[in-house]
């Protein structure tokens, strides 16, 4: 019940502007807001937050159904559920829920993760911005690179001393004082994004979200992130799925339909199949978390099928549609830019392959040159 009234939502309010929303850098607010009605942002968070008390196997499903007809308006759904937002939801202070998080959930601002740095991308514990005591607050000094620059507040990993165990986040708006951002660029996807800088800025305690050694409690919310990431690899690669088999039903060369061909006729059972597989991976996932976080290994896994899965099967699209899929007048180029970005963020399938790895012998592989790779020791459930 909740997938169908999900897909006559996004039928009825997001099919029509489905091809200028995906070409608009900037985030859709009157999506947001449309969403922030029907119960679509904060799925998976109480009730008495202003969620909606499900769980994240039902954002997964909310992402797929309106990825059906809008592919962009499926990130307005991921990034209101996943990521940022639920690191926030989940440690927030009831203070701080009702500062930042309940304008979120209202649809009336938009968060960002700024976490990685020049030279702290996939080596996060490398990070350099500091968090200086300064009487009960925090003085923060450094800069981040790829945040959505149109964000209204950021959730900002920070540096309160040396190690892992330094590491934590405080949450600061973009008129903060010290606050700036720098020249806009533009991701593959047609996505804006800048560096961001921190001169001197000053978080008060009550913005500080997690103190020094809340790193492992930050990446343990990455995992949610995560299944949002695979989700929209997914949901991206069944649209284009979709529109491609609608083009081989009714495209004819050569007096004959393409869908008879037997060469199109393989690669739409090859997709086929990397689809369900993919599907049942993220759904097991999402499903075995239930209202938490997901486990480190399942999530590894689901997301490196989907984001594979996604990409390749909305390149495949784009070459069974030829002319037709590399332009602007369908979405299909647009999920194949979009589905290429989700293999770096969120953690490169590369990475994954070496967090599996661990996972799979139980101890840990240093990327560091010459130091030890002591055992994992951890468990299933490690960032």
């Amino acid at each position: 019940m909740f997938r169908d009234s999900v897909a006559a939502f996004a039928r009825k309010e997001l099919a029509a502007g489905a091809l200028a929303r995906a070409h608009t850098p900037e985030f859709p607010h009157d999506v947001a807001k449309l969403m922030a009605k029907t119960g679509l942002l904060g799925i998976t968070m109480p009730e008495a937050d202003g969620g909606g008390g499900g769980t994240l196997m039902d954002v997964v499903l909310a992402i797929e159904q309106v990825a059906q007809y809008c592919p962009r308006s499926a990130d307005v759904v991921a990034e209101g559920n996943s990521g940022a937002i639920r690191v926030l939801a989940h440690f927030g202070s009831e203070d701080q829920k009702r500062r930042f998080l309940a304008p979120l959930l209202r649809g009336e601002e938009v968060i960002a993760v700024a976490m990685t740095e020049p030279d702290a991308g996939s080596a996060t514990t490398d990070l350099q911005t500091t968090a200086t005591p300064d009487g009960e607050g925090f003085r923060i000094n450094g800069s981040k690179i790829f945040p959505n620059p149109h964000a209204d507040q950021y959730l900002v990993y920070v540096r309160y001393g040396p190690g892992v165990e330094g590491i934590g986040s405080v949450m600061m708006r973009r008129d903060a004082p010290g606050f700036s951002i720098g020249k806009i660029s533009k991701f593959m996807s047609g996505a804006d994004w800048a560096p961001i800088f921190f001169d001197n800025v000053y978080v008060p305690p009550e913005d500080v979200l997690l103190r020094a050694g809340g790193f492992k409690k930050q990446i343990a919310g990455f995992n949610a992130e995560r299944i949002g990431n695979a989700a929209r690899s997914l949901a991206y690669g069944q649209y284009c799925f979709d529109a491609a088999r609608e083009y081989a039903k009714t495209r004819r060369q050569f007096g004959r339909a393409l869908c008879e061909f037997q060469g199109l006729q393989w690669k739409f059972a090859d997709m086929k199949v990397k689809l369900d597989a993919a599907r049942l991976l993220v759904y097991r996932a999402a499903t075995n978390a239930d209202k938490g976080f997901p486990a480190a290994d399942e999530t590894t896994i689901a997301k490196l099928m989907c984001n594979q899965t996604g990409f390749d099967v909305a390149n495949e699209a784009l070459q069974i549609m030829g002319g037709l899929g590399y332009t602007q007048e369908t979405l299909i180029e647009y999920c194949v830019r979009r589905s290429r970005g989700w293999m770096i963020a969120g953690g490169s399938i590369e990475m994954l392959k070496n967090r599996l790895a661990e996972i799979i012998f139980e101890r840990r592989f240093s990327q560091r040159k010459n130091l030890p790779s002591p055992s994992m020791g951890e468990g299933r459930g490690g960032g």
